[in-house]
C-alpha cells in the first residue's frame, strides 16, 4: 500500500531541506505532520515524524538559551588515504552504503532526502583507511549550495546509482549534469590539462574542475535490476568505470571497498627508524609515482630540506639499498630517512 503523499506535503518536506535554523525546521514538519496522510501504509513515516518533531522542539529550545554564532560551516577536514565523495539521486543507497563501508551512523530511510547534512566516516581496506563523506541527494531543480565545492575539494567521488526503480539510471544522469552547471565535471579518468571555459570576450577561460569517478551501480538484488544495469552500462560504461553490488545484501561490497580504494591511486610506504624494525602498522600514503623526497616532505616538512640519503627493501632494490632524492617508490616499500 502506497503512502500518496501530495504535492504540498513534497513541497513542506523540500523547505525541510533546505531550512537553516531549528525553528525553521520545526515549522516545517509541523506542516509535514499536519499533511502526511494517517493511514497504515504512513505508519513508519509517522513515527519518523513524530521523532523529528520531538528533536526539533529540543533544538529550539536550545537555540533560545544558547544562540549558535556564525553560519554553518560543511567542510569536512580530510583523513586517512584520502576523502571519497558519495553522490546520487534520492533514494539511491548513499547512506545505506556508508553504513556497510564504514562504522558511521547517519539515518536511513526508504523515502527520499533522508540526508540533510554530509556524514563522514572511515572506510578500512588492508591497514589503511578512505574517508568516505555522504552527501545530500542531488537532482535537476535540487542541488545544495554547498555541494559542487565539496566534491571539488574530495579526491575522487562515487556516483551511486539506483538499481531498484526504473528511473534510477536517468536520475544519475540527472547528478552528472546538474553538477556540470556548477563547472564540476565527474569524470572516470581526469586529463593531465583540464578543459577551459570559453570565455565570451575572447581573452583566456577559467578552468572548469573535474573530479575522478566510479560509478557503483547499487540494489543490483532487486527485480529488474540486472536489465537496468545493462542500461546503466551503455549510458556510462564509455565514461565511468562501473562497480555492480547490493549494499542491503552485501553482493559485491568488498569489490567495491577495493575499487574505491584503487580509485584514489596512491601507495603505501612503510617508515623505518635507524637501527629499529619497521613500523608496520600505520603506512604513509602518497600518490603513486611519488619519490623519496615527496615521501620525505610527508612524514615531516622539514625533512626534505634536511635530508641526506636514504635506505629502501622494496620493489626494484635490494635490502637497505642507500637510494637518491629521486628513487621513485613503489607500494609496500619501507624506507629508511637520513637526514
Amino acid at each position: 500500500m502506497a503512502v500518496n503523499l501530495t504535492p504540498q506535503y513534497l513541497q513542506a518536506e523540500a523547505e525541510y531541506k533546505r531550512a537553516q535554523t531549528a525553528e525553521e525546521r520545526l515549522e516545517c514538519l509541523k506542516r509535514m505532520w499536519a499533511l502526511v496522510p494517517k493511514h497504515k501504509a504512513s505508519e513508519k513515516l509517522q513515527a519518523e515524524l513524530k521523532a523529528k518533531l520531538s528533536q526539533a522542539r529540543e533544538e529550539v529550545e536550545q537555540e533560545r538559551k544558547s544562540p549558535k554564532k556564525g553560519g554553518v560551516s560543511h567542510k569536512i577536514p580530510k583523513q586517512g588515504a584520502g576523502q571519497v565523495i558519495l553522490v546520487g539521486g534520492p533514494n539511491s543507497g548513499k547512506s545505506r552504503l556508508l553504513t556497510r563501508l564504514t562504522r558511521a551512523t547517519p539515518e536511513v530511510a526508504a523515502y527520499p532526502f533522508t540526508t540533510r547534512e554530509p556524514h563522514a566516516g572511515m572506510m578500512e581496506w588492508e591497514d589503511t583507511r578512505v574517508q568516505l563523506i555522504d552527501t545530500p541527494p542531488i537532482t535537476a531543480d535540487y542541488l545544495e549550495g554547498y555541494l559542487p565545492g565539496m566534491v571539488r575539494a574530495a579526491d575522487a567521488a562515487v556516483l551511486v546509482v539506483d538499481l531498484g526503480d526504473d528511473e534510477g539510471p536517468f536520475a544519475a544522469e540527472a547528478v552528472v549534469e546538474r553538477l556540470a552547471q556548477a563547472k564540476t565535471i565527474l569524470i572516470g579518468q581526469v586529463p593531465a590539462a583540464p578543459p577551459l571555459l570559453p570565455n565570451i570576450e575572447g581573452g583566456g577561460g577559467a578552468a572548469l574542475h573535474q573530479t575522478k569517478t566510479l560509478l557503483a551501480a547499487n540494489k543490483l538484488d532487486l527485480p529488474g535490476a540486472a536489465e537496468r544495469l545493462e542500461l546503466v552500462r551503455e549510458l556510462f560504461g564509455q565514461r565511468f568505470p562501473i562497480q555492480a553490488l547490493d549494499a542491503e545484501s552485501g553482493n559485491g561490497l568488498e569489490e567495491l571497498r577495493t575499487a574505491i580504494y584503487r580509485l584514489l591511486n596512491v601507495i603505501r610506504v612503510y617508515s623505518k627508524k635507524p637501527g629499529k624494525p619497521p613500523d608496520l602498522t600505520a603506512p604513509f600514503t602518497c600518490k603513486a609515482g611519488s619519490t623519496v623526497l615527496q615521501f620525505a616532505e610527508i612524514v615531516h616538512r622539514d625533512f626534505a630540506d634536511k635530508l641526506k640519503s636514504a635506505r629502501i627493501w622494496g620493489t626494484g632494490v635490494y635490502d637497505g639499498q642507500t637510494v637518491t632524492r629521486d628513487h621513485v617508490l613503489h607500494d609496500k616499500d619501507i624506507v629508511e630517512l637520513h637526514v
